[in-house]
C-alpha cells in the first residue's frame, strides 16, 4: 500500500480563480501567472508520481486489463494501487488543462494592457518631440522604446536566425514581455514555452532603428525553441 501521490491536489477557490479578488473582477498580474506556473509543475510532478506508481505495477499503463484470459482480477499486480492512480491521473490532467487555460487567459490581459499602455507613452513621446520642434534624428531617437535584453548569439538555422534575429538586437517587445513587466528571463521562457508553433511578436532595436519581427518557438535540430541567447540589460 502506497500514500496517494496526490494529496491536496484540488485547486482552491483563489488558485482557480487569480484573476478575481474580493472586490470583484481584477485584472491578472505577473505575480499571477507566477502563482498558476507553480501550480502547473506541481501538478505535472504529481501526474508524474502516479505514472510512476503505475510503471511500479508491472508497467500497466491506462488502458491494460487489470483482469486475466478468464476474467478474474489480476494477481500480479495491486489493483487498488493502479485504480487510484489512473483516478488521479485523470483529475491532475483536468486540472492541468484548466491551469493553462488561466495562464493562457492571463497572459492575453497583460499582452492587451501592454499593448495600450505602450500606445499611449508612444503618443506622449511623440507629442513633446513635436512641443520642443527636435530634429528629425533627435526626434527618431527619442520615440524609441527602452530595451530591456540582449541577443548575444543565434544559431544558423535556427527559428530565432529564421525570423530575422540578430546579435546585439536589444529586445524591447518579446510576445507580452516588455520593459514595464519584464524581472527576469525566467518571463521571457514562460512565453517560450507556451507559445510552441505559434508566432509571437518581437520588437528590437538595430543600430538606432526599432524592427518588428516575427518569431515561431518550435523544435529544430539544435537545443531549445529559439536557437539563441539573450541577456538581460542593465539600465
Amino acid at each position: 500500500m502506497v500514500r496517494d501521490p496526490r494529496p491536496g491536489s484540488r485547486m482552491s477557490d483563489k488558485e482557480a480563480r487569480p484573476s478575481e479578488g474580493s472586490s470583484g473582477a481584477r485584472a491578472a498580474t505577473v505575480s499571477d501567472i507566477h502563482e498558476l506556473m507553480r501550480r502547473k509543475e506541481e501538478i505535472e510532478a504529481q501526474i508524474k508520481a502516479n505514472y510512476d506508481v503505475l510503471e511500479g505495477q508491472k508497467g500497466v499503463g491506462m488502458d491494460e486489463p487489470l483482469v486475466d484470459c478468464e476474467g478474474y482480477p489480476r494477481a500480479d499486480v495491486d489493483l487498488y494501487q493502479v485504480r487510484t492512480a489512473r483516478h488521479n491521473i485523470i483529475c491532475l490532467q483536468n486540472d492541468h488543462k484548466a491551469v493553462m487555460k488561466q495562464v493562457e487567459e492571463a497572459l492575453h490581459q497583460l499582452h492587451a494592457r501592454d499593448k495600450e499602455k505602450q500606445a499611449r507613452d508612444m503618443a506622449e513621446a511623440h507629442q513633446e518631440a513635436m512641443s520642443h520642434r527636435l530634429g528629425h534624428s533627435h526626434s527618431h531617437s527619442h520615440s524609441l522604446p527602452q530595451a530591456f535584453a540582449k541577443v548575444n548569439s543565434v544559431s544558423p538555422g535556427s527559428p530565432a536566425s529564421t525570423a530575422g534575429l540578430q546579435v546585439d538586437d536589444e529586445i524591447v517587445e518579446f510576445g507580452s514581455v516588455n520593459p514595464q513587466n519584464f524581472q527576469s528571463l525566467h518571463n521571457i521562457s514562460s512565453v517560450v514555452q507556451h507559445s510552441e508553433g505559434k508566432p509571437l511578436n518581437v520588437t528590437v532595436v538595430r543600430r538606432g532603428e526599432k524592427h518588428q519581427l516575427r518569431l515561431v518557438p518550435s523544435r529544430w535540430t539544435g537545443r531549445g525553441l529559439l536557437g539563441c541567447n539573450i541577456i538581460p540589460l542593465q539600465r
